[in-house]
């Protein structure tokens, strides 16, 4: 299997990171990405540039507005004067009745659900890079490759159509299937991160061409909290297109597995001319955000279960942070995947 990797990612480098109101560096470091290299390595996949795109897949999935706060954020964040080394917001606000701010603290705020995204001076070009990294890994896929892999940094399930959060700016996995939407009349996205794909679930939410499907730790007590319960199922003309299965925290192989089961059924039934799998590795029982704990070989067994789909299918790289197992879980579910195609 072919993987899309750029070094661009390494201009995103954040530090600030708020648990339980404690501040420490952020678990989304560039380093991941070294880790991830290692275990593409070891299982001897072909890295390939990512095309640059523009604008184009970016604007299928987020709006002009947003995209424009993120380009213009960080010299407007600089000509304060005053202001920190990161852009982090100190308002939050709800939108009800809400007039779009112009200040860029108030876009900041506008455009961000959480502290977990801070901007630096070069997230921008890094957040850019993943998307083009996941939209030629589509690319690759409508030209007749069977599966592709695509190294994203940093990740993009927690990113809204207009909202950043949970070290996410941009939704690599969305417009990975946007873009396969271009041939696809239906399109299927599996989540397998330990957090609900929270902005995955609300840029399709209404739409009912595209399934979201996110298999991940139980939110009444782990983070997105607000999204990801069984009973979200859709609106409108995507009523019955998104299927969430929250599991309790701590599930092992087996557990997760049974999950797994329940996600393809839904799957098959939706009957996708194409896959995006948003791949998570933080389920592992050795990531330091601890939900699951998901074993090595388990995530071979994920792989096959994936490839067992039978689908045209683009891997994108979400969430899994600093554990001496990272490549070595990454090598496992590209292997298994492999060994079932």
């Amino acid at each position: 299997m072919k993987s899309v990797y750029t070094e661009l990612h390494r201009s995103h480098d954040p530090q600030f990171f708020l648990v339980r109101g404690v501040v420490k560096r952020t678990t989304e470091q560039p380093e991941r990405a070294d880790r991830l290299l290692a275990g593409l390595a070891a299982g001897k996949h072909e890295l390939v540039a990512p095309v640059v795109f523009g604008q184009g897949p970016r604007m299928r999935v987020h709006s002009a507005e947003y995209l424009g706060f993120l380009s213009e954020a960080w010299d407007a964040w600089s000509a304060l004067g005053d202001a920190g080394p990161e852009m982090i917001a100190n308002v939050h606000p709800v939108r009800h009745a809400a007039t779009y701010p112009t200040h860029i603290v108030g876009r900041l705020g506008w455009h961000t659900a959480d502290t977990g995204c801070p901007i630096g001076p070069g997230t921008w070009a890094a957040a850019c890079a993943a998307t083009d990294a996941a939209a030629t890994a589509a690319q690759m896929v409508l030209d007749g490759e069977d599966a592709v892999y695509a190294l994203c940094r940093p990740p993009g399930h927690h990113a809204f159509r207009d909202v950043a959060g949970g070290f996410c700016f941009l939704n690599n996995s969305a417009v990975a299937a946007a873009h396969l939407r271009l041939r696809h009349e239906r399109v299927a996205i599996l989540d397998v991160d330990v957090h609900h794909g929270n902005g995955t679930q609300g840029i399709f939410y209404e739409r009912g061409d595209v399934l979201t499907v996110s298999i991940h730790a139980d939110p009444a007590f782990y983070y997105p909290y607000v999204w990801g319960y069984a009973h979200e199922r859709g609106e409108g003309a995507g009523l019955g297109a998104n299927l969430n299965i929250p599991l309790p925290l701590g599930t092992k192989d087996d557990g997760y597995l049974a999950a797994f089961d329940i996600a393809a059924k839904t799957i098959r039934a939706f009957a996708p001319g194409a896959l995006v799998v948003a791949l998570g590795l933080d389920a592992s029982e050795h990531d330091p955000l601890a939900g699951l704990a998901v074993t090595t070989d388990g995530f071979r067994r994920i792989g096959a279960a994936i490839a067992r789909l039978g689908l045209p299918t683009v891997l994108v790289q979400e969430g899994g942070y600093l554990s001496d197992i990272l490549g070595a879980n990454l090598t496992a579910v590209l292997a298994g995947f492999e060994a079932a195609r």
